[in-house]
């Protein structure tokens, strides 16, 4: 499959740069991907389409304060988005400026902080903090917001761009179809709700290289089951939230495992063997999660849907609006 076969052309207006008023206040498109049929409904309708034969299943990350600006000896601008925390005082990390930085390279953060660029490891570098990480990005750390979304980090991002249930610090991006749910539907929905964890890593803002969908390699991101998670979901359907939960999911069905590193990479042909709902947001052009929604609803179904989506004026991406997607029988 190439890659030019999943790119889309999107109004830039339709790109939403603030996140709804309310986080119940989105749109929610409904899509039957057996059928074709596809039903324009708000998010607060959400409850009545959860029966009781689901599970609804949660990414409980929390997204760090991850990304750092500083300067190198020379002069010259550095950003570190911190990937995971390997030690008290080390990390692995995304950085971006004009020279690639040398091991031994020193970037001055604040005052009397440096963080010391160790080496590298493929796309990422290995960083020693003069400080504790975790004080290091509470202090000095700015949200994470994805780079199509314009506008400086303020409060309302740092409230915002993190789900009301999100309690295990480690994701660099949002879990962004949970970001629909408040306090309220969550009372509405007790029962029903299971969690996993996997901390969404930086790789997800990369642009898929190449032209070959097969010959992509996809970053590693931590995850962890609960085992009551997997007696809870035993012979019920499986509606998970975000794309983050559904790979978590199918990698435990490949692999046997409760926890460790996915990277799992869903494109058209894949076999699902544990969900049969997916609640997500719409993606980017040419995005592997585009490519993993469109096996999950067929390709010629996504491509309907999201020209649907756009001539009905829907919000795109992380702050956008929100998609029920029934996987075909």
């Amino acid at each position: 499959m190439r890659v030019a076969d999943f790119d889309y052309a999107l109004p830039a207006e339709l790109i939403a740069q603030h996140p709804a008023r309310e986080r119940g206040a989105s749109r929610l498109l409904h899509l039957d991907a057996s059928s074709g049929r596809i039903d324009d409904l708000r998010f607060s309708d959400f409850p009545s389409l959860v029966g009781p034969q689901d599970v609804v299943v949660l990414n409980d990350t929390r997204v760090i304060k991850a990304r750092l600006f500083g300067t190198k000896p020379s002069g010259g601008k550095v950003q570190i988005m911190v990937e995971r925390v390997t030690g008290e005082r080390e990390a692995l990390a995304l950085m971006r400026a004009g020279h690639s930085p040398k091991p031994g390279t020193r970037v001055r953060i604040a005052d009397g902080l440096e963080a010391e660029v160790l080496g590298r490891e493929d796309d990422l570098y290995r960083v020693r903090f003069a400080q504790p990480v975790a004080a290091v990005l509470e202090r000095f750390g700015n949200v994470p917001l994805p780079p199509y979304i314009t506008h400086v980090p303020g409060a309302e991002d740092a409230e915002r761009y993190q789900t009301v249930y999100a309690s295990v610090p480690g994701a660099v991006a949002a879990p962004t179809a949970g970001l629909h749910f408040d306090e309220e539907m969550l009372r509405k929905l007790s029962g029903r709700i299971s969690r996993v964890t996997l901390h969404v890593g930086a790789g997800t803002f990369q642009p898929v290289r190449g032209e070959i969908v097969e010959e992509h390699r996809m970053h590693k991101e931590r995850y962890s089951i609960p085992e009551d998670t997997l007696q809870n979901i035993a012979g019920k359907r499986v509606l998970a939230v975000g794309t983050t939960t559904l790979r978590a999911l199918e990698t435990y069905a490949l692999t046997g495992k409760r926890e460790g590193e996915s990277d799992l990479f869903v494109y058209p042909g894949f076999k699902f063997q544990v969900v049969q709902r997916l609640l997500t947001n719409f993606h980017l052009p040419k995005s592997t999660l585009l490519m993993l929604v469109a096996a999950f609803a067929g390709h010629d179904r996504i491509r309907h849907a999201y020209a649907h989506a756009i001539a009905e004026r829907y919000r795109f991406f992380s702050y956008g609006d929100a998609m029920l997607i029934e996987r075909p029988s």
